[in-house]
C-alpha cells in the first residue's frame, strides 16, 4: 500500500508514513533497526548512570554480570584487532579509502558490542505490583501480569544454547548460556522473539544475578489485601 493510497483512505500524514514504512520494510529489518536505536539510547543511559523502564516503586533485577566480563574481553580483542589491521594496511601501503572503510566497519562493530553491554546493564528485569518484566537488553521484552504467575522456583541450568528459545510452551531467556529461575503461569502468554516470531508460552526460564532478590521483590510487591 503506497503513501498516496493511505492518504486516500483518510489517514493523516504521520499515520500514512508509518503504514507505508511498515508495508515496505519487513518486520525483521524494522526490529534490527530498532535494536540499533535502543542500543544507542542505552549507551546514553549507561553514561548517565540511569536505567530504562524501572518505575519509582518497582525493583530492578540485574542479570548482566555473568556475561559482562567476557564481553569486555571480546571488546578489548576487537580494539586490538582494529589497531593491528590499521598498522598492517599502512605498512603495505593500502589506499586511504580502503583503510577508512575498514576502520569505519570495525569501529561500528565495536560500538554495537558496547551498545549490547549497555542495553543489558540499563534494561534489567523489573518486578512491580502489576507485573514481572523479563528482558534481554534491547532484544527481548516480556511483561507478565502478576496474577498469571502460579509458581516461581530456582532451577539452575548451564547448558542453554540460545539467547531466546521456545520449545513447546517453554520459553528460555539465557545469559551466558545460563538460567537459574523458572516461572510457571496459570495460562499461556504471547512472547515475541527478537525478530518478531510469536509463541504462546506457559513456562519461562530466565537468569538473574541474585535469584533470591526476585523472591524478595515478589513478596515486597504483593498486592495489599482488600480493605487493608
Amino acid at each position: 500500500m503506497t503513501l498516496r493510497a493511505e492518504h486516500h483512505s483518510g489517514a493523516d500524514r504521520r499515520a500514512a508514513l508509518r503504514a507505508t514504512y511498515h508495508h515496505l520494510v519487513p518486520e525483521p529489518v524494522r526490529r534490527i533497526m530498532g535494536f540499533d536505536a535502543k542500543g544507542m539510547v542505552s549507551l546514553a543511559l549507561w553514561a548517565a548512570r540511569r536505567r530504562h523502564g524501572v518505575p519509582a516503586q518497582a525493583t530492578a533485577i540485574p542479570y548482566a554480570s555473568a556475561q559482562t566480563a567476557t564481553m569486555l574481553l571480546f571488546l578489548f580483542a576487537m580494539i586490538m584487532e582494529l589497531v593491528a589491521v590499521e598498522v598492517l594496511l599502512r605498512a603495505f601501503g593500502a589506499p586511504t579509502g580502503l583503510r577508512t572503510a575498514i576502520l569505519v566497519i570495525d569501529a561500528y562493530s565495536i560500538l554495537i558490542v558496547l551498545a549490547v553491554i549497555a542495553a543489558c546493564i540499563t534494561r534489567p528485569h523489573v518486578v512491580s505490583t502489576e507485573q514481572v518484566r523479563i528482558r534481554y537488553g534491547a532484544f527481548f521484552d516480556l511483561r507478565i501480569p502478576r496474577e498469571q504467575i502460579s509458581d516461581i522456583r530456582q532451577a539452575r541450568n548451564f547448558n542453554e544454547n540460545n539467547m531466546v528459545k521456545v520449545e513447546d510452551d517453554r520459553l528460555t531467556v539465557a545469559v551466558a548460556s545460563q538460567t537459574n529461575l523458572t516461572l510457571e503461569l496459570t495460562e499461556p502468554i504471547t512472547a515475541v522473539r527478537p525478530l518478531g516470531r510469536r509463541a504462546e508460552v506457559r513456562t519461562i526460564r530466565f537468569f538473574a544475578d541474585d535469584p533470591k532478590a526476585v523472591f524478595h521483590a515478589l513478596r515486597s510487591h504483593q498486592e495489599p489485601a482488600p480493605g487493608s
